[in-house]
């Protein structure tokens, strides 16, 4: 049974929670946490790795799914913390502690959405899902589960976005690009450079601009981040390295970005993974127009989120701002808990998928 203050005791279950190092990779100890207080309360979760899925008692294959999504892991706490980012200290109606906005906040209060609306008639199943290894789009995380899950037909994913709704999502490739010469003493002039040789490259890489851009998330772009090259003073180099980070938008796969960059480009281009795509929600779901009759405001999120491997319809929504995010001195104000609270209840108790 749910208490009559869901909020209270969802802030109780997220100072336990930060009270426990979970780091990505290493959310063993708080997946446990999770796992038998969802236990204690009657919940029927099931554990895979250090996810977490409870599923709709109710379900039948015949009517629609709807996920609620969040994540466990964290990142590692910064150097320029001044509190102890695991102590969960309250402060008036802010609460302190690592994960507390990422996505702690959205995590529990979703968790107590699904615990009410799981007790009441729906058109639609509703599952939940806590997954691991978000902030490293790790093997163990919501790729893990994902081939377990029935179809999904929409998301709501709780990361922190002032509780505004989220309709488009950047995608993310980091590329290594390798411009090849010819080693040779550099007082001789001999060989081939391999810097000189990566420069046209460089510069296209640096400059070009794609042609489709996206209302909502602009402009598919790409930074040159990082360029190694030569082993000493006096030897010509014969490779150059570069890597990439691109963000591409709905407009395009991150497998045509690839594609269309290797082919205008010298250098060998290989991506380490194309999987996290660029994901967005159509203006028109009913999911995102009772946002609106809410008086939320549909935008395109530049942050990367699980979201990316949905491949369904999915909608990020949270409460917590996200410029608190993998900062120092990480916090969630209660009130935002509560409002979140509310307005899932209202977005989601009466919709028609």
């Amino acid at each position: 049974m749910m208490t009559e203050n869901p909020t209270k005791e969802a802030l109780q279950l997220l100072q336990t929670l930060i009270g426990i190092p979970s780091v990505s990779r290493n959310e063993e100890k708080a997946a446990d946490l999770m796992t038998a207080w969802m236990e204690e309360r009657g919940l029927c979760p099931s554990r895979h790795g250090n996810n977490i899925l409870l599923t709709d008692p109710d379900y039948d294959e015949r009517r629609p799914t709807l996920m609620l999504n969040a994540h466990i892991d964290t990142v590692k706490p910064v150097s320029t913390w001044t509190r102890d980012p695991f102590a969960a200290e309250m402060d008036g109606d802010r609460l302190y502690g690592l994960g507390s906005n990422d996505c702690g906040g959205g995590l529990v209060t979703l968790l107590q959405v699904y615990r009410h609306l799981v007790k009441t008639r729906r058109s639609f199943n509703l599952l939940y899902v806590a997954s691991a290894e978000e902030e490293v789009s790790g093997e163990n995380g919501f790729r893990r589960i994902l081939p377990i899950l029935p179809k999904i037909n929409v998301a709501v994913v709780g990361e922190p976005t002032a509780m505004q709704p989220a309709v488009a999502e950047r995608g993310l490739m980091v590329l290594d690009v390798v411009s090849h010469g010819v080693s040779g003493h550099a007082a001789r002039g001999e060989g081939k450079n391999a810097i000189v040789a990566a420069l046209k490259d460089l510069e296209w890489l640096s400059s070009y601009r794609f042609e489709k851009e996206s209302a909502l998330l602009g402009a598919t772009t790409m930074q040159v981040t990082m360029i190694y090259s030569g082993t000493q003073h006096n030897v010509v180099p014969d490779r150059c390295e570069m890597v990439v980070d691109v963000r591409t938008n709905e407009c395009y796969t991150n497998e045509e970005v690839l594609a269309f960059i290797q082919a205008h480009v010298t250098s060998d281009v290989t991506a380490r993974s194309t999987r996290l795509q660029s994901s967005h929600i159509p203006l028109d779901h009913p999911l995102v127009k009772r946002c609106v009759e809410l008086g939320r405001q549909p935008f395109g999120s530049p942050t990367l989120s699980d979201q990316a491997l949905m491949p369904f319809y999915s909608l990020k929504m949270g409460p917590g701002d996200s410029a608190r995010s993998h900062s120092a001195d990480e916090y969630i104000r209660v009130s935002e808990m509560e409002e979140a609270f509310e307005l899932y209840l209202k977005l989601l108790d009466t919709i028609e998928l």
